[in-house]
């Protein structure tokens, strides 16, 4: 049975895990699974989920795992950006769940916990080139184009209101 809820404080490393999977895929990283999460580490790619609490939590936001019989498949966040702006931050889904409409399910939770805390609109940023599927999904949505907030430069940023 698949459940959506807030992530546990000791839940941190099997998330990053999920991501790094997720990510190894959709960026066809050639290397190990081991291997490609120790370079990324070494980068700090993921250094906000070292303290979900301060980062997400402390910061208007909310941090859930997607778990399939207790088996953790997929992420979603959400943090402040603005009074009244959020961003959505670390939605990944397991490549075999894709397609079962688990990602629009995390999706709507954000969304509700989004509106709740009175966010207006919501921003996010994504690779245009290796998570097309992603932009596609997003658009359908209802996100639009705008100016890059970060400095990714091979990042797309985009828009919805809430």
């Amino acid at each position: 049975m698949i459940e959506i809820r807030r992530i546990k404080p000791d839940e941190g490393p099997a998330a990053k895990r999920v991501i790094y999977r997720v990510a190894q895929d959709i960026f066809h990283d050639p290397r190990s699974l081991e291997e490609s999460i120790a370079y990324h580490e070494s980068r700090g790619e993921l250094k906000d989920m070292d303290d979900i609490q301060r980062n997400y939590f402390e910061k208007g936001g909310i941090f859930l795992v997607m778990l399939d019989d207790n088996h953790l498949i997929g992420t979603g966040a959400i943090r402040q950006l603005e009074d009244d702006i959020c961003e959505l931050k670390r939605l990944w889904l397991l490549s075999q769940y894709h397609g079962k409409g688990l990602g629009y399910r995390m999706l709507q939770e954000l969304f509700s916990f989004a509106r709740e805390k009175g966010y207006k609109r919501i921003w996010l940023q994504t690779d245009a080139v290796q998570q097309s599927r992603a932009l596609e999904f997003y658009r359908r949505l209802g996100f639009h184009e705008i100016p890059r907030y970060t400095d990714r430069t091979d990042d797309i940023a985009m828009e919805m209101p809430l």
